[in-house]
């Protein structure tokens, strides 16, 4: 009988709990009910790269994850029960030539994309402006979004920057992080908040070798050395005063380079001499798979995201982890440098804007970003993203960087930057941690010759 009614009594209970809510997060949050809020009617096709649409566990803390498509039953569905999605989930290994082909056969209103990847296809006519949108709508602030990114961002904007193409969904993280615990056990003084790149240098020197403690091989730095999108490279580039270019990226037939300058010059001897205070592995983006946890052995690891350290901080609760790697600005003057900005972008050849704008501005909208950082670390473009946990210095020092980013000649939006300038960037740096880099102002020059050829080769 006690038994029978124990089950009633959390029967009772369980009922109670859901007539209060619409719904609740994994860990038990609840939420407020979703109201309705348009009889608005139509079919948006929307092409994901790389979201996670089932709910699932997550394989490092066993939580349960969210998938997107139990979120948008309990809240999208809901707003506009008259407005069918049809979603479509792409992996990132093949995004770029998925989602192009489906722009070209027009079978897409909506996508969540590279930064790059918008960037070109806007100027190649495939994508809608979106500045009449945002007029007519007096509901949509873009002061919510954070200045660096909503301004400047060319994953978003035209190349004059007098059009916007998208709305910036997800950030992503590049910041300086140091090991406190090594910068101990040297007797290193700690990294400033804005360190600069003889600051970083001469602490990576004092730090490569036996650790005076342990015993144990440290290594003075760490930087991805085979990294696509050259971060490292552009954060330097800003360092040193390097413009590489001058001119605009919708004229790249007429741009004036000036990658053998002496400011260019400094980037690479930088490079070459850093290239020996780091792990071997540095050279093909290995060596560096302990950075973060208690194991560590790199003192300072730059263009990082903490994520490994907030991940075992998830499963392990050891907020010691997390007082170990600081976070620091990035190594630009005003501590920037480039900034990854994954967007919302809607197809030139949209069948309807008015549903697919709603769609738009909802899933790069604050509760879809809430719901992506909290189940699957997503980095907000939010000015305050008031749903970071109290732990994660590490998202709010990458929002901070964001905002005072810019867009330059020299990054990602550059398509010569990424397929020459990079690789042959990199491969100079693979050389110097041999110890045979050619000298730095013959490898520029003759880059800079490949550069302005390139440049006349143009149409």
């Amino acid at each position: 009988m006690k038994k029978a009614l124990l089950v009633l009594i959390s029967i009772l209970l369980t009922l109670s709990i859901a007539a209060c809510s619409s719904s609740s997060s994994g860990d038990g949050e609840q939420t407020e009910p979703v109201a309705k809020k348009s009889d608005m009617a139509g079919t948006v096709r929307v092409a994901l790269a790389g979201w996670t649409l089932d709910n699932g566990i997550d394989a490092q803390t066993g939580a349960e994850s969210v998938g997107l498509n139990q979120f948008l039953k309990e809240t999208f569905n809901k707003m506009y029960p008259n407005i069918k999605l049809e979603i479509y989930q792409i992996p990132w290994e093949n995004a770029k030539a998925k989602q192009y082909a489906m722009l070209l056969s027009k079978d897409v209103d909506l996508l969540y994309t590279g930064g790059a990847y918008a960037a070109q296809w806007y100027q190649q006519g495939l994508l809608r402006d979106i500045d009449d949108l945002i007029k007519a709508d007096s509901g949509f602030d873009p002061k919510i979004y954070l200045d660096g990114v909503w301004n400047n961002s060319y994953s978003t904007k035209s190349l004059d920057k007098t059009h916007q193409f998208g709305i910036p969904a997800v950030l992503g993280r590049r910041m300086t992080i140091y090991d406190k615990k090594l910068f101990d056990d040297w007797g290193v003084k700690p990294l400033s908040s804005k360190a600069t790149p003889d600051e970083i240098m001469n602490a990576a020197k004092k730090m490569t070798g036996k650790n005076p403690k342990t015993g144990e091989q440290n290594y003075g730095v760490y930087w991805s050395g085979n990294s696509l999108n050259g971060s490292t490279i552009v954060g330097l580039t800003l360092a040193f005063g390097a413009k590489g270019a001058e001119g605009s990226l919708s004229d790249m037939k007429h741009i004036k380079w000036q990658l053998n300058s002496p400011e260019m010059v400094k980037v690479v001897e930088w490079l070459k001499e850093m290239a020996p205070l780091a792990p071997p592995g540095f050279v093909n983006a290995q060596g560096a798979e302990s950075f973060g946890i208690a194991k560590n052995s790199i003192a300072i690891g730059l263009d990082q995201t903490g994520g490994t350290t907030m991940s075992d901080f998830r499963v392990n609760k050891n907020k010691d982890i997390i007082d170990r790697f600081v976070p620091a600005m990035n190594i630009g003057p005003k501590g920037e440098s480039w900034v990854a900005v994954d967007p919302f972008i809607m197809a030139k050849d949209v069948k309807d804007e008015k549903a697919a704008w709603e769609v738009m501005k909802f899933l790069a909208g604050p509760e879809t970003q809430k719901h992506n950082y909290k189940y699957f670390a997503y980095t907000p473009t939010l000015k305050n993203p008031d749903f970071i946990t109290a732990e994660d210095k590490f998202v709010k020092e990458a929002l901070k960087i964001a905002d005072v980013a810019h867009s330059e000649l020299m990054d990602e939006a550059n398509p010569f930057f990424l397929s020459d300038i990079v690789p042959a960037i990199n491969g100079y740096a693979s050389q110097a941690a041999q110890g045979n880099a050619p000298d730095a102002k013959t490898f520029l020059d003759d880059l800079q010759k490949r550069a302005e050829a390139w440049s006349n080769n143009l149409k």
